[in-house]
């Protein structure tokens, strides 16, 4: 059975409220990437060594990076010597295949939060200034609340003109407690002070917001890794999660961003935000397979809800649903 089969038969039928917000956030990526890959089958009567140059070409355009696009047209070209296709049309579906497998590398649930049931666990966001980090911790602490938890936050970004007010209005909004301290004051003693706050109300999850300022990078990085001491600290183990936010519309620097704290801290995660804004989703392919980096949420609109569990099968499927639904017309 081919790919293209398996998610016709898990996802056209599927009445999953999430698979739809897969497909419609992914509308301007599909538009771009799906259209010229169509464009491309159709043009050519054999898959050739033009062939996968000009599909080469549209990958790196989508942001799906170098380095990944040179190894998914290696394995692609062997994947067409060993199963004798012939037809350009049914690259399509070893292509879905393939970007699955990218993102999957064997890992069963790498998208999962490393949740320690019965104790407090403690998730650090981090990720320059302008990415939506404060809006992602809100929309995180609904998500959260929604499964029956217990959420505090921190406000650690006391640098940024705003960001304490901005972290509780979010905390209003979804009726979670947010422990501050003045702006401008030290970020390491509002997490201590949080931990001790989380600790005292048995909260489950403390979501802890951090500053961003990239351009004073060294200060940033040395301040990040003092904020991780006390939290250590005051809890072995933690933080369980470090959680980087990245804003999808910006590609290839996004990218940057990622190697950049990657290199300072354990980033665990990704958050891929603005993914409905951007014609280049594959940027998602490009950090886990680079980077070694799951992404672990993605925001696919502007609604509390449109925070959403990163899931391989959903955003292959959103990438290619037009052509899986014809397919499927097509049969019927």
């Amino acid at each position: 059975m081919s790919f293209f089969k398996k998610l016709k038969e898990k996802f056209t039928q599927s009445t999953d409220a999430v698979t739809d917000k897969f497909k419609s956030g992914l509308t301007k990526t599909r538009d771009n990437f799906t259209v010229k890959v169509n464009n491309l089958v159709a043009r050519y009567r054999k898959i050739d060594e033009d062939f996968f140059e000009e599909l080469e070409e549209i990958l790196i355009q989508a942001d799906v990076g170098f380095q990944t696009v040179m190894g998914l047209i290696d394995e692609l070209k062997m994947e067409v010597k060993r199963k004798n296709i012939k037809e350009p049309s049914e690259v399509q579906s070893a292509i879905s295949e393939k970007l699955v497998e990218i993102y999957t590398a064997g890992e069963k649930s790498p998208n999962r939060l490393n949740i320690q049931e019965g104790s407090l666990t403690v998730i650090l966001f981090v990720g320059v200034n302008g990415v939506g980090k404060t809006t992602t911790i809100g929309k995180l602490a609904y998500m959260l609340k929604q499964q029956g938890k217990k959420v505090m936050m921190a406000a650690g970004d006391t640098f940024r003109a705003g960001a304490i007010e901005q972290l509780e209005v979010w905390g209003d909004r979804v009726g979670v407690e947010v422990i501050k301290h003045t702006e401008g004051s030290n970020p390491a003693a509002v997490m201590y002070d949080a931990i001790q706050a989380a600790k005292a109300r048995k909260a489950d999850v403390l979501l802890c917001d951090t500053a961003g300022r990239l351009q004073n990078k060294v200060n940033l990085m040395k301040e990040l890794e003092k904020v991780k001491r006390v939290i250590g600290r005051e809890i072995p183990g933690a933080p369980h999660e470090v959680l980087l936010v990245l804003d999808a519309t910006t590609g290839q620097n996004a990218m940057v961003q990622a190697k950049t704290f990657k290199e300072a801290t354990d980033v665990t995660g990704i958050v891929l935000t603005k993914l409905d804004g951007t014609a280049k989703g594959g940027i998602v392919l490009a950090i886990r397979n680079e980077l070694q980096i799951p992404v672990k949420f993605v925001g696919l609109g502007e609604k509390m809800d449109d925070l959403q569990p990163f899931d391989a099968e959903k955003y292959v499927y959103g990438l290619f649903s037009e052509l899986i639904e014809q397919e499927h017309a097509e049969e019927a």
